[in-house]
């Protein structure tokens, strides 16, 4: 195991590396001056010059990149080009809200998809099971800050029953605050619940036709017990994999849907930052959600290792 976990380990080391080679690739060969567009187009040259120099811009490329990936290990990540403020400090600030968003849209996800996905493997080739295959097309197929506007149209504007925008911060209170994050939390959760909804019922009508399954039903077990207690369980593993996979895509997914509900996330952040073309908030930011992604999947990775023995031949 210590070798699996050694073997992993240098996987991880080496795409963190390469994903922060591309990145620093792709926003080098963008157009534009981060220093030209902050003073604007009419700056005296000496300005420019100066501040080119503040921002370490006048420095080589590859001075440049190892002296970013130095910030990166050490926690340095710099300082925003617009905000005049540490990048940790408003990826901190920023995170108050993307994170609680993310985990709401997991959990909603959870509750709406395994129960799901459950009631049409018990349903198999029933109309139960028709109406839930439905749903996860819908949810595949629609877009998520289309389903946000709708649901601003008929909670918020129709209903009046949440508010359709903005946050107001965890010091007006945790119920507020959590009011304002759940048509976001929603839209985004559509789409995962899709996802989950169908692995839950593929896995489950699998662990269905298993031998310890007929036992069960055999002992006189009611079909609900059998489903909640013995198939259940083994049936979760593939979706406890998705939902560490989808994790990382929500907090990426949450760029568009914070713009939607005008929510000072991470997403907003990175939205703002591309505009005003500050790169080294871009860097950081999309430097954050692919190191989480590639983390997640790292630790999914070890948990199929412990699960199958035969993975850690690999």
């Amino acid at each position: 195991m210590i070798g699996y976990i050694l073997r992993r380990l240098v996987a991880l080391g080496l795409t963190l590396l390469a994903a922060a080679v591309v990145i620093f690739v792709v926003l080098e060969i963008l157009p534009g001056d981060p220093a030209a567009v902050t003073l604007g187009l009419n700056a005296a040259p000496e300005a420019l010059a100066a501040l080119r120099a503040e921002m370490g811009l006048d420095k080589p490329a590859v001075l440049r990149f190892f002296l970013w990936l130095g910030g990166l290990v050490t926690g340095d990540l710099g300082q925003s080009y617009t905000y005049r403020v540490p990048v940790l400090q408003l990826i901190t600030e920023r995170m108050a809200v993307t994170l609680p968003l993310a985990l709401m849209a997991i959990a909603l996800a959870t509750a709406i998809g395994i129960p799901l996905g459950m009631l049409a493997a018990s349903r198999h080739g029933r109309l139960a099971d028709a109406g839930v295959m439905a749903f996860a097309q819908a949810g595949l197929a629609i877009p998520n800050f289309w389903f946000g506007l709708l649901l601003v149209l008929v909670f918020a504007v129709g209903l009046g029953w949440l508010p359709a925008g903005g946050f107001p911060g965890w010091q007006a209170g945790i119920g507020v605050s959590l009011k304002a994050l759940l048509m976001p939390a929603l839209a985004l959760a559509l789409p995962q619940a899709a996802i989950i909804a169908r692995v839950t019922r593929s896995s489950m009508l699998d662990t269905l036709q298993e031998d310890f399954v007929r036992t069960a039903r055999a002992k006189g077990l009611s079909e609900g017990t059998t489903m909640r207690r013995h198939a259940l369980r083994n049936a979760l593993i593939p979706v406890v994999t998705i939902l560490g996979l989808q994790f990382s895509v929500l907090i990426a997914g949450a760029i568009i849907i914070e713009n939607v509900f005008a929510l000072p996330g991470l997403g907003r952040l990175v939205f703002q930052a591309i505009a005003q073309h500050d790169l080294i908030v871009v860097k950081d930011l999309v430097m954050l959600f692919a190191g989480l992604a590639i983390l997640i999947n790292f630790a999914v990775e070890l948990l199929y290792g412990l699960i199958d023995p035969r993975l850690r031949q690999a």
